[in-house]
């Protein structure tokens, strides 16, 4: 498996965008059936967009998703 080298600011971006996969499936797990949708805080939300931009991946979801997987890679 190829080692990846993320700088700084994609390390970051890969980070915020982790942090707000796991706020967003909480929130799909967590209301039960019949309660008002989950709200996906504005600031993770905010954070991951901030972080994508620094990291010059905004609009560039095919690099930031190759970043994602090399650095995260799934678990079988």
């Amino acid at each position: 498996m190829p080692t990846a080298v993320l700088t700084d600011h994609e390390r970051t971006a890969v980070q915020a965008y982790l942090r707000l996969l796991h706020t967003v499936r909480a929130a799909f797990d967590g209301p039960p059936e019949g309660a008002p949708p989950a709200v996906v805080p504005p600031g993770v939300l905010a954070e991951a967009e901030t972080a994508l931009a620094e990291a010059g991946l905004a609009g560039n979801e095919a690099e930031f998703f190759r970043l994602l997987s090399e650095w995260c890679p799934p678990t079988a």
